[in-house]
């Protein structure tokens, strides 16, 4: 007799299984293919008030599991009853959002996934840290306890309503999802068998409190080294036409800005050829100067700088009257435990306290991750050139120690491979219509809970995909061929231009002749 799961979307199914710290909290099953349905409603899931679309038929159900007197975390399931290919996959979150991530979790069903996403344990929007205030367990749910928690009960609730064990777990997430699968495989090597990791927000204490930091360089407001977002504007634009031409093709996107020796001169007011009303005072240099300086503390390196081409997103951290909340929140409800505190009396020993205490266990750093590693886990990094969030070399830094702990960047090649995207802003979009889409952590809601890469459904341009092939056809990653629009958020606009990606150290390269649109022109060397 065949397993027919679509007739064991009951309660009776999973109470057996659960733990005496576990309840259902909602169960719904979905028989014929869905363009929407509402799991929650948006005042009970801020973060992702978004409903999926064209799911496919599927039992949901959301969990609550109850981690101490004072705190719980909920996450939800989708168990495709038609389409299941025996893999799980689990998906990270935003910021420091609490909430069911039930649309990339739409994305992840659609290619035959098992999929879940949990709250980490409280509801909120990403910049919404009021939930942390002195609550010590909370934080730590939301450190590491909750995605833990999570994948193990959710494995086994698989089992029992397919009758057989995930085949393989797969993890995809960007910005504090990137932290979040990044921290798993440091807790638990056994968890997944791949993890696609983009923009991670690992180092959490030290991000936090940089953000904090950067925002006052370009304070205050309407003094005279501030930029607004006219100068911003301006200053880009510069970074463009200084540092666009250095790999060797200009076409708006900065692709080598580590390689580009920036003139501030040649944008600063009074000097020779520099348009008096299109420049930068010498204080506003010197902020500029600030916000893509390393941050360093007493001698000891605290975070790097923004990059080259990071320009046009410098508004979200910058341009605000007080510095971004999961900057200043996380001081003062993590840190601190002051609601009070005020974000002008930031002093850099408020940096030293942060990274030596680490409220809720959130930073992933651990760098030796052999365990993972010899059972085969592999791993696909990536992070926006043109993130103005969290620095691209934030993740240059952890590859680069995670090389150092075990055996050097070639050693790693075999599981581990890191891709810088030439133009990506964080985690999504492009600012520069560069190519930004290969189906990473995400991106997919950028519009609507689309499968894989619209009309480029394969390994060679989904990281996903290529993920898989990697873990179980041993086929490494050469490179991912990103997509770009000509509406970027919109497929049905047509193809732009396409490139690949490629695995750090290696850089694209233009062939003679070549044309840039074109991903067929470019190789990695």
């Amino acid at each position: 007799m065949s397993h027919q799961p679509t007739l064991l979307c009951h309660p009776s199914t999973f109470t057996p299984i659960l733990p005496p710290t576990a309840h259902i909290e909602s169960l719904t099953s979905l028989s014929t293919n869905t363009t929407s349905h509402v799991f929650e409603s948006p005042l009970t899931n801020p973060a992702y008030p978004t409903p999926p679309s064209n799911l496919p038929p599927l039992c949901a159900l959301t969990i609550n599991v109850t981690t101490s007197p004072a705190s719980s975390y909920r996450f939800g399931l989708f168990l495709p009853t038609h389409t299941y290919n025996s893999r799980f996959l689990a998906v990270g979150n935003g910021g420091f959002a609490g909430g069911i991530n039930w649309p990339d979790m739409g994305a992840g069903v659609q290619y035959g996934f098992a999929t879940i996403s949990t709250d980490t344990g409280h509801n909120s929007t990403s910049g919404d840290l009021r939930w942390a205030l002195n609550e010590r367990e909370k934080q730590t749910d939301f450190g590491w306890r909750a995605v833990h928690g999570a994948v193990g009960l959710a494995k086994e609730i698989i089992r029992v309503f397919y009758g057989s064990r995930v085949k393989k777990a797969y993890y995809s997430g960007c910005s504090t999802g990137g932290r979040q699968g990044l921290k798993e495989v440091q807790v638990d090597a056994e968890s997944f068998d791949g993890a696609l990791i983009g923009a991670p927000a690992w180092w959490s204490s030290n991000l936090a409190t940089w953000t904090t930091r950067v925002h006052l360089y370009n304070k205050p407001v309407g003094g005279e080294g501030y930029l607004d977002a006219r100068l911003m504007g301006l200053l880009g634009r510069e970074v463009v036409r200084q540092c666009d031409g250095v790999d060797g093709v200009e076409d708006g996107i900065v692709s080598a800005g580590e390689r580009c020796r920036f003139d501030f001169e040649r944008v600063l007011c009074g000097q020779p050829g520099v348009d008096g009303g299109e420049c930068l005072s010498v204080a506003q240099v010197e902020a500029a100067k600030g916000v893509y300086r390393d941050y360093v503390v007493d001698g000891q390196f605290m975070f790097p700088g923004l990059s080259l081409g990071s320009e046009p997103l410098w508004s979200v951290l910058l341009g605000q009257a007080g510095p971004d909340p999961r900057g200043q929140e996380y001081v003062k409800m993590f840190v601190l435990g002051d609601a009070e505190w005020d974000w002008r009396q930031y002093n850099d020993s408020i940096a030293k306290m942060a990274a030596a205490a680490d409220p809720g266990d959130l930073t992933a750093d651990q760098f030796d991750v052999s365990g993972f590693r010899d059972r085969g886990g592999k791993i696909i990094m990536y992070h926006g050139d043109a993130d103005g969030m969290i620095p691209v070399k934030s993740s240059d830094y952890y590859y680069n120690k995670t090389a150092a702990a075990m055996g050097g960047v070639s050693a790693l090649q075999s599981w581990f491979r890191y891709f810088r995207v030439p133009g990506l802003g964080h985690c999504a979009g492009t600012r520069v219509n560069a190519p930004w889409y290969f189906a990473g952590g995400n991106q997919a809601g950028s519009f609507g809970t689309a499968y894989s890469v619209p009309g480029f459904e394969d390994a060679q341009h989904d990281a996903l995909l290529a993920l898989l092939d990697w873990v179980e056809k041993g086929v490494a990653v050469e490179s991912i061929i990103a997509t770009t629009w000509n509406n970027p958020l919109s497929p049905a606009s047509g193809v732009l231009r396409q490139r690949p990606l490629c695995p750090y150290p290696k850089k694209q390269q233009l062939e003679k002749g070549g044309e840039e649109k074109d991903a067929k022109s470019w190789t990695c060397v």
